[in-house]
């Protein structure tokens, strides 16, 4: 199998600006044997990948903790507070409120902050998690039964405007599970989210389908789940993704999205103020051109990761 180093954005200008063309004849055939480098599409995909992971991490530790673990400090230095009814906890990068009563909190951006992974957000995210069929009270992301539904108010990402429909994460651990620190199995969520991004600089409007399934993968651990009377640390996580997704790129293309054993570790990988993908395979399909087999390790802690289009792979660093 060939390998190829690639470099986003550049590799199609290059190659089309290295080609010397002498007749008609002689530019349809290199046209016709010239390899298939695009990457926007996947481009589009891992963008909406990674803001709407986000956003049910946020949704997890503010259910769990009260705060955003990984997202932002607590007021004053506080990890966790009781969560009481109408309550309000401000602090850096945004503003939590909480209602235990009505079972739903708000994350305020306000304007515009940095916040901890390094990203600017404004705007609102809504929690709603009444709908949850177990009726153990107080009910957490932690709890069997719990179910939450998202969505958004002028959310913006770094100028990528966010607009969330629907997303809805339900935890779909067995009812019998043991209260122990061991529970002898993981905790798992079912996903499915409805979203469109709206790229800066009239760079086009992304929208993305998915469903899917979550899992925590060292439950079994007890400096990260401590059994159903104490919250998940979510700065010691280690979650699995699987699943579909579907949509339409910026250029108005449809693709169909595949993911398999996506991992992201909370607690032993973080480069900078970001938490990358260290293994798992995704398979992007853009509209009738060939699938893109993206590969992201096999868990170094790493941004690297290779597709392989044709038969021929390329590597590449996020």
């Amino acid at each position: 199998m060939k390998t190829r180093k690639l470099v986003f954005g550049l590799t199609a200008f290059i190659l089309a600006g290295s080609l010397t063309l002498t007749s008609c004849k002689k530019k349809q055939k290199e046209e016709e044997e010239e390899p298939d480098t695009e990457q926007g599409t996947i481009s589009d995909n891992n963008l909406a990948e990674s803001f709407m992971n986000d956003v049910a991490a946020m949704g997890s530790q503010a259910s769990e903790n009260t705060t955003l673990t990984t997202y932002k400090q607590g007021f004053n230095g506080v990890v966790s507070v009781p969560m009481e009814p109408n309550s309000l906890m401000a602090a850096a990068c945004a503003t939590l409120s909480f209602n235990t009563g009505a079972k739903t909190f708000t994350v305020d951006f306000g304007a515009g902050c940095l916040c901890a992974d390094n990203r600017t957000r404004s705007g609102q995210l809504y929690f709603d998690y009444s709908m949850s069929t177990n009726t153990i009270t107080p009910i957490y992301y932690r709890t069997p039964g719990f179910k939450m539904s998202i969505t958004s108010n002028n959310y913006v990402v770094d100028n990528y405007t966010v607009n969330i429909s629907n997303k809805t994460i339900e935890n779909t651990t067995p009812m019998s599970i043991p209260t122990g620190t061991n529970p002898g199995t993981n905790l798992t969520w079912s996903v499915s989210a409805n979203v469109s991004i709206i790229k800066p600089s009239n760079g086009g409007t992304v929208t993305w389908n998915c469903t899917r399934t979550k899992e925590l993968l060292n439950t079994n651990d007890p400096n990260c789940y401590k059994g159903q009377a104490f919250p998940i640390d979510w700065t010691k996580a280690k979650v699995r993704l699987n699943g579909s997704a579907s949509g339409m790129t910026a250029g108005g293309e449809n693709y169909t999205a595949t993911i398999t054993n996506l991992v992201r570790d909370f607690g032993g990988c973080k480069i900078g103020n970001m938490y990358p993908f260290i293994s798992g395979n995704l398979d992007f399909t853009p509209g009738t051109r060939p699938t893109r087999y993206i590969n992201y390790g096999s868990g170094t802690c790493d941004r690297n990761a290779t597709v392989t289009i044709k038969g021929i792979t390329y590597s590449f660093n996020f």
